[in-house]
């Protein structure tokens, strides 16, 4: 009886023993769980704050969260570095310290590689460097691992590569001075974690940097273009100007001279007078067109509304039409906003230039529009001569003409598509050599 109650006494005390030593082993896995859920919700507010922060205090933000991470994970100091893998160097950027332990960063610049080959060749497959006790790595020389790391006073070390677009660009790192630190698969998967967030965050920072350069860039660029293209348009209407007035008196002293001298002057000398009343002419026509193209942009009486009935009768009144030529406008055209006379810049130069061209013994020359969702989409068909694709882009151009003929300025169309340009609109054509030539052209509706 007396060996019974013994054997049961033994076997109860090595349950107890034995519960007690199953109860340690979940309290250290509750603790290791609770560790490991109170480093993810730091990284979680580290992450939140960086998403609605001004990026503009990148620097401090970064600073914060290496003295965040470095705190928790019990280091000493918490850096990072990034790779120069051209020149081989490797430099320190940033660097939090823990109180009591010397900044390294203003020694830490263009570091060779060659120092650290070891963490180069992991971070470069993507893994984390880890040195669990520097004081048990081999003594390999006056530039070896432990000859740098031991004068520093580092027992610990991790550091985790950062990679932007698969490419290796520097490394996050921890040092521990005070004590021998180790670090479990979690909490290097979280380091991770925090690598790829900096880089993020970094990668943002200089793309709005570069979205910033980029955009005062264009600003520079569109204020040197606006004060060149005023200042070219207003040399264009001071020389056009200034030409007008020899021009004219050119033209009417070669008028006198032909009158004065219409008896004695023979076939071939009238005839090159009236060549050179005719390049006055033409020139005149010419210095015209300059005038219109370069004050378009300095009509200001916009947003008023123009009813194009009204607008196209008035180009019907001013314009010479040949009696071969049929002129039939659609019947209630929309009213848009705009200047009129910039509308009737248009419609003028649309159907002069369907007139000029036209080489039928019946010409036609239509006028109307479709309404659109958003926009009037109008057309100008003629019966003419057509125009060869090669020629569908150039006609825009200033000074670009079909022929050489005639006292034309070349500058109609290109006066129309600015027109339409300017009010947000878009004008083509469609063409077919002997055949006639339809214009398009939208306004919008607002």
């Amino acid at each position: 009886m007396k060996k019974q109650y013994l054997d049961d006494k033994n076997k109860s005390s090595e349950q107890q023993e034995c519960g007690i030593g199953i109860e340690a082993v979940q309290a250290e896995k509750d603790r290791i769980i609770e560790r490991q859920l109170r480093f993810q919700d730091l990284l979680i507010s580290i992450s939140t704050t960086y998403i609605n922060s001004d990026l503009s205090d990148i620097d401090l933000l970064i600073q914060d969260s290496l003295k965040q991470i470095g705190e928790f994970v019990e280091s000493d100091r918490s850096y990072i570095f990034s790779y120069d893998l051209v020149n081989n160097t490797s430099s320190n950027t940033y660097e939090w310290c823990a109180e009591g332990i010397e900044p390294a960063i203003d020694n830490l610049q263009n570091i060779p590689i060659d120092y650290i080959p070891q963490w180069v060749k992991a971070h470069k497959k993507g893994e984390a460097f880890l040195i669990e006790n520097v004081s048990l790595l081999p003594e390999d020389g006056e530039f070896g691992l432990r000859a740098i790391l031991e004068p520093q006073g580092i027992k610990s070390l991790i550091t985790i590569p950062k990679i932007k677009n698969n490419t290796l660009i520097g490394f996050i790192g921890f040092d521990s001075v005070k004590k021998i630190n180790v670090y479990n698969e979690n909490e290097k998967d979280i380091l991770f974690v925090y690598a790829n967030m900096l880089v993020n965050v970094i990668q943002r920072k200089e793309h709005e940097e570069q979205i910033k350069a980029q955009e005062a860039k264009k600003e520079e660029l569109l204020k040197n273009l606006s004060l060149q293209n005023e200042e070219l348009n207003e040399y264009a209407h001071v020389v056009s100007h200034d030409l007008k007035a020899p021009l004219i008196n050119i033209h009417t002293l070669v008028g006198w001279f032909m009158d004065d001298h219409k008896d004695v002057l023979d076939e071939a000398a009238l005839s090159s007078l009236k060549h050179v009343l005719f390049n006055v002419e033409k020139m005149d026509f010419l210095i015209k067109g300059i005038l219109d193209y370069s004050t378009i942009d300095k009509l200001k009486s916009e947003h008023s509304l123009i009813d194009l009935n009204t607008i196209t009768t008035e180009v019907l009144q001013t314009l010479f039409v040949p009696k071969h030529i049929t002129i039939t406008i659609q019947e209630e055209l929309p009213s848009v906003y705009g200047n009129g006379w910039r509308y009737k810049q248009v419609f003028q130069n649309l159907i002069q230039n369907a007139i000029k061209y036209c080489d039928k013994a019946e010409g036609t020359i239509d006028v109307g529009f479709t309404e659109k969702a958003d926009c009037y989409e109008f057309f100008v068909t003629d019966n003419g001569m057509g125009i060869h694709p090669n020629y569908f882009e150039k006609v825009f151009k200033v000074f670009t003409k079909l022929e050489s003929t005639g006292s034309s300025s070349g500058v109609g169309l290109s006066i129309v598509k600015k027109i339409i340009t300017n009010y947000k609109g878009r004008i083509w054509l469609d063409s077919k050599e002997g055949t006639g030539t339809t214009f398009y052209f939208t306004l919008l509706k607002a």
